[in-house]
């Protein structure tokens, strides 16, 4: 059985990342294990009839500290990056208006916006009322009844697939924030207004995929890697996977059910794990 001082658990951009931290601070003993032929987890790129395809669905690069992008560009050089303004539009009442779809009800026509501003100035966030603790509940707070019913909720309901009563508000300063002055202005002024939505813009590689950069920080750690090596069995007093790896300290990357299939985890821990929910996607390629 192989020691380390770390085990990583999981070639994914986390995995990737904590290892070379490990490296910039001089430390080697450590080894990652991943199911995959190749590093990225998620965020691994296939080429298809010579075109790049993202696995784990659509990923760029959008990262605001400047450290991040140091170690990255450290593998794949900022050159071979390309910046792109993001274009996300909504198709509504035979309309394509653009995102978000309080900052631009100026596209519509008079009556419809009417229509929006009323609901929005009936709003709980207008007159007032407490945020609500749910995100649907949130939702019509925020924005008004009819936004909230035309677009807001089907929109999320099929994204999430869930109750979306499930959800919390803790990760709603991801979303746009615009007020209901600035929704007036902008009907007003016929332009949009208020904050711009998280990744207005973004960086994604001119010629690979996305995961070409994780590639390549699983190529610069060589046998650090050990490929093609499925988690099937976890040994927690012993600190192994496997019965081939030891570390002194497990660094887990990997899908929280997947302890539940190889490890034999406390009763109370293995139940909350079970009860964790996740969404799943299908990734198409059609040319």
């Amino acid at each position: 059985m192989e020691t380390f001082k770390f085990l990583i658990l999981g070639a994914g951009p986390s995995g990737l990342a904590f290892a070379h931290t490990l490296r910039d601070l001089g430390e080697e003993s450590f080894v990652i294990v991943e199911k995959e032929d190749s590093a990225g987890g998620l965020c691994r790129s296939v080429s298809v009839d010579g075109a790049p395809l993202d696995i784990g669905g659509g990923h760029f690069l959008d990262v605001r500290r400047p450290e991040v992008l140091e170690l990255l560009f450290r593998f794949m050089p900022e050159s071979e990056w390309r910046s792109y303004d993001r274009l996300a539009t909504i198709r509504i009442s035979d309309l394509e208006i653009e995102h978000p779809l309080e900052a631009n009800l100026w596209r519509m026509p008079i009556a419809a916006q009417i229509e929006y501003l009323a609901a929005i100035a009936e709003s709980g966030a207008v007159r007032g009322d407490k945020m609500p603790a749910s995100f649907q509940d949130w939702v019509v707070w925020k924005m008004g009844r009819k936004i909230a019913e035309d677009y807001m909720l089907p929109y999320n309901r099929k994204i999430w697939s869930l109750d979306l009563n499930f959800l919390g508000t803790y990760w709603l300063h991801k979303l746009p924030d615009v007020s209901f002055r600035e929704v007036l202005l902008s009907c007003l002024q016929r332009k949009a207004s208020g904050s711009l939505p998280a990744h207005g813009k973004f960086l994604y590689p001119q010629q690979h995929g996305y995961g070409e950069v994780w590639r390549r920080m699983g190529d610069a750690l060589g046998d650090k890697v050990r490929l093609g090596t499925e988690v099937t069995e976890i040994d927690l007093n012993n600190q192994s996977v496997n019965r081939t790896y030891r570390g002194t300290v497990l660094v887990n990357t990997l899908p929280w059910n997947v302890w539940n299939r190889a490890a034999c985890l406390p009763r109370s821990i293995a139940a909350a794990v079970h009860r964790l929910v996740h969404t799943s996607i299908d990734v198409d390629l059609r040319t």
